[in-house]
């Protein structure tokens, strides 16, 4: 099981409540990633978001820069907004990221958008949602199989490539390319259909409820021929690792409150309730906030009716102070990934 962390970068709070700069958030988000790979994490994942609190709104820039400055640790997209970017430049900048890591480090995770900013931003009509994706999903997957470095291909969302170059190629030939999904049936369909990974992004609710969705996703897969290791899931949640429950409780709450607020004004989200929060943060609810004992334990029971091969967490929200970033991070690397192979080992 691969441990890992994610962030759409967090721009921290003055006393007052205000914002600081979102550059101090790309690099507190930098020095995280980072001090991931030193810890000995995994994985990290950069989400694109597109927001004064979540500025983060290019992973393949920052990718390209971790990869610089890591040695091991996979980096990946969480997720890059593939309907409303172009799928020639992304591939270009995480080609170019892979061949700046050495090789075999980097990963594309395509996402439709649950952030919906995009859309506006770059010109694109809600309306046309998933024939975005789908299209330039199949324009991202036709350059990555590509056996020459031209590329032939056409759709109505985008001019057509007709024998054209694109480089750079990736070290190995080819990117690790996965489909991103809220938890929706027609998307695990789809990621199974096409023979790719899936991420699913749970982020309420008793995460177990997706055991139909992968057992959707692998059947799917097996029916379309698709077998082997590309057929695999991991989860994407939200949580915080503390030395105790209760100081995990304590430091995450005030950030999720600044976060659940602020979606509530963008997104109708309903005003931030702290029963829920505590009810959340308990299994089996979806927070994985907790000391390294409890959240190893949630993990694992979360693998019994998944079976996925990575599980990150999403932990800088709302203004969270950068030190209990690292601290949770490190706790993940060093505490909960020997704990959760131990519990995996004995079952």
């Amino acid at each position: 099981m691969e441990l890992g962390a994610y962030s759409f970068g967090d721009t921290q709070l003055n006393p007052d409540g205000s914002q600081r700069s979102t550059a101090e958030a790309v690099r507190n988000l930098f020095d995280a990633i980072v001090h991931a790979d030193q810890a000995g994490l995994d994985y990290f994942g950069i989400g694109e978001h597109h927001t004064l609190s979540m500025p983060a709104s290019s992973p393949g820039a920052m990718i390209a820069a971790a990869a610089a400055a890591t040695d091991r640790i996979i980096l990946g997209s969480a997720a890059s907004i593939i309907s409303t970017d172009d799928p020639v430049r992304v591939f270009q900048q995480f080609a170019t990221a892979d061949a700046i890591s050495g090789g075999g480090r980097v990963e594309i995770t395509a996402g439709r958008g649950s952030s919906v900013e995009t859309f506006p931003l770059f010109g694109h009509d809600l309306r046309d949602y998933d024939k975005l994706y789908a299209e330039k999903l199949d324009l991202l997957m036709t350059i990555n199989e590509s056996d020459s470095k031209r590329v032939t291909w056409s759709g109505s969302v985008r001019p057509t490539l007709n024998d054209l170059a694109v480089v750079p190629r990736p070290t190995g030939g080819r990117l690790p390319i996965w489909l991103a999904t809220g938890g929706n049936a027609s998307s695990s369909a789809r990621a199974g259909q096409l023979g790719l990974p899936i991420s699913y992004g749970i982020i309420g609710g008793e995460p177990h409820r997706f055991a139909p969705l992968a057992e959707l996703y692998r059947r799917t897969a097996a029916q379309a021929g698709h077998t082997g290791d590309n057929i695999k899931v991991s989860v994407a949640a939200v949580g915080l690792v503390a030395p105790t429950k209760k100081e995990a409780l304590e430091r995450f709450y005030p950030g999720w409150r600044n976060l659940v607020t602020e979606m509530g004004k963008l997104r109708g989200w309903a005003a931030p309730d702290k029963r829920a929060y505590d009810a959340q943060a308990q299994a089996p609810g979806a927070y994985y906030v907790g000391d390294p004992d409890d959240v190893a334990k949630r993990i694992v029971h979360l693998h019994g009716y998944l079976g996925h091969m990575r599980h990150f967490l999403q932990t800088d929200v709302g203004g969270l102070p950068h030190e209990h970033l690292l601290e949770s991070i490190t706790l993940l690397a060093t505490e909960v990934k020997p704990r959760v192979e131990r519990l995996l080992a004995a079952k």
